[in-house]
């Protein structure tokens, strides 16, 4: 049951990850412009990261 819990509680955290990355792109684009980079991908890779771990445990 905390495995479900864990997979649940990641995918939601992944989720989330990629919606502040879509609502921040305009922001990143703009930053862009001026030599800036925002570090959402690297954010969004970590969750995606943490998600496949924890479904990979069940293996």
């Amino acid at each position: 049951m905390m495995t479900d819990m864990r997979r649940a509680s990641a995918f939601v955290f992944y989720q989330i990850t990629v919606l502040i990355g879509i609502v921040a792109l305009p922001f990143a684009l703009l930053a862009q412009r001026f030599g800036l980079t925002l570090p959402i991908g690297h954010a969004v890779d970590t969750a995606a990261q943490t998600y496949e771990q924890t479904t990979d445990q069940d293996d």
